[in-house]
């Protein structure tokens, strides 16, 4: 069962001028800088009331952001959801018709287990699912 909107990712060129935007607007500081290596990711957390604000720096070359940087720029990268179980969710969304990047589970940012949908079957959005570990 999905549960409420995790957080909102948002790519990023660079991490400590981001941080400074979103300090400015926001009003408050990171509450969080976390690597993660398997995707290539440096991530800082800003928390609004339940929801976060994700921002994705690349740290390396190949990685996903820094593609998604060079195609599209800057910008909001994907929508999390966070669910009780991610193998539950993507059982019935897979029947539903929705398609996965990977329907394989990993270690993401903020203690969590991550999948992803595939933007082509949910309105060019990349919707990732996560559950707390």
């Amino acid at each position: 069962m999905i549960t409420k909107i995790e957080h909102i990712g948002i790519a990023v060129n660079d991490l400590k001028a981001s941080e400074e935007l979103f300090k400015r607007l926001l009003g408050k500081k990171p509450y969080k800088k976390e690597e993660v290596a398997s995707e290539g990711v440096t991530t800082s957390f800003f928390k609004i009331g339940e929801q976060k604000i994700e921002l994705l720096k690349a740290s390396s070359e190949d990685s996903p952001i820094q593609k998604f940087i060079e195609k599209r720029r800057e910008g909001v990268h994907h929508i999390a959801l966070h669910v009780d179980s991610i193998a539950a969710e993507v059982k019935r969304m897979q029947g539903l018709g929705f398609e996965f990047i990977s329907t394989k589970p990993k270690k993401g940012a903020d203690n969590k287990m991550i999948v992803f949908l595939h933007p082509r079957t949910t309105n060019g959005v990349l919707v990732e699912l996560c559950e707390d570990v």
